[in-house]
């Protein structure tokens, strides 16, 4: 595999991520020993950047990741942790807290999870209404000075608060979802991170399987279920869009869901999809996927059959939508 690096700053990763969130009950059950195996695979095969978050599972995830990396070549992985979400003991959501008290506290027991001396890339999950991002920017930049985190990256942030970040410390890249179905990036974000050097990791590629037509598994802790896009005749709608991409695929014998990666992947070097998976056998549908290269007329194709905001429904419940600081229309 390729590789891109993450920012004017990062490090060199493979041009495609794994998103590790899903083996630890997002989408429903998982096999823990699959999952291992299947980070194992993926790295293997050049998928270098495992992406994870410390209230994925409540610490489940970071074991995990902890379990393959004790068989693998800690240097040759980049692993990004988010954190900062707080759970409760049924896995209800409590908030946000980016204090620097409580990053140095969520560090600790991040890098007891996964059995490491450091962090390749330690990032906010959201933005903190309550903290300047400045202070919680400074204080992992403390720990950067420390050696316990190597590079600092956002997550689901807008323009004004990536400019204010990347005033107090490098910043390496930005993850935030990005797809056919979710392309508000394109608007200023995207611009924003290009001029200040910082590198976009595009989490939510497949829509959360629906690009790939699937959806709520029926377990209680899938959160798709409350997902607008899941529902009625939003789900319905949709998957219409979803199926007219259908004849671009097969203009290079692949899937709509491959041909989804690799149009993330099309956007630039500066971008690196991150697809979740939670079995070895999903990892060479990803590699055939990132090899597929789009044409001009491919992606006009996909402009003019699926155009920016024809999806039905927001990517989170509206709730959550109105808290996330990407959401937030820039001030003029």
């Amino acid at each position: 595999m390729t590789t891109r690096r993450l920012g004017a700053t990062g490090p060199e990763v493979g041009a495609l991520g794994l998103g590790c969130m899903g083996m630890s009950g997002m989408y429903g059950p998982a096999d823990d020993d699959e999952s291992v195996a299947t980070i194992l695979a993926a790295v293997d095969a050049g998928m270098t950047l495992l992406d994870t978050g410390d209230f994925y599972g409540m610490g489940h995830n970071e074991l995990l990741v902890g379990r393959a990396l004790r068989q693998l070549d800690r240097d040759a992985v980049t692993v990004s942790v988010k954190f900062g979400a707080l759970r409760d003991a049924v896995g209800g959501w409590g908030g946000f807290d980016a204090r620097p008290a409580a990053l140095r506290n969520f560090l600790a027991y991040s890098l007891v999870r996964l059995g490491t001396d450091h962090v390749d890339i330690y990032r906010p999950a959201r933005l903190d209404p309550a903290v300047p991002v400045e202070d919680t920017i400074g204080a992992i930049a403390e720990q950067v000075k420390a050696g316990l985190v190597r590079h600092i990256g956002l997550s689901e942030v807008g323009p004004e608060t990536i400019r204010r970040a990347a005033a107090v410390h490098p910043i390496c890249d930005l993850q935030i979802e990005y797809s056919v179905l979710s392309r508000g990036i394109e608007d200023e974000i995207l611009a924003t991170c290009r001029e200040l050097g910082i590198a976009i990791t595009a989490y939510g590629v497949l829509s959360r399987g629906l690009i790939a037509g699937t959806g709520p598994s029926g377990h209680s802790g899938d959160f798709r279920a409350h997902s607008p896009r899941f529902q009625g005749a939003n789900l319905d709608h949709n998957l219409g869009l979803v199926e007219r991409l259908r004849p671009v695929a097969e203009r290079h014998n692949v899937s709509v869901a491959q041909l989804a990666i690799a149009w993330v992947a099309a956007a630039g070097p500066d971008v690196i999809p991150l697809v979740g998976m939670r079995r070895r056998s999903r990892v060479d549908d990803a590699l055939a996927a990132v090899a597929v290269t789009l044409s001009e007329q491919d992606l006009a194709d996909v402009d003019r059959t699926v155009p920016a905001g024809s999806a039905a429904g927001g990517r989170y419940e509206g709730a959550q939508l109105a808290a996330l600081d990407s959401e937030r229309p820039a001030e003029r």
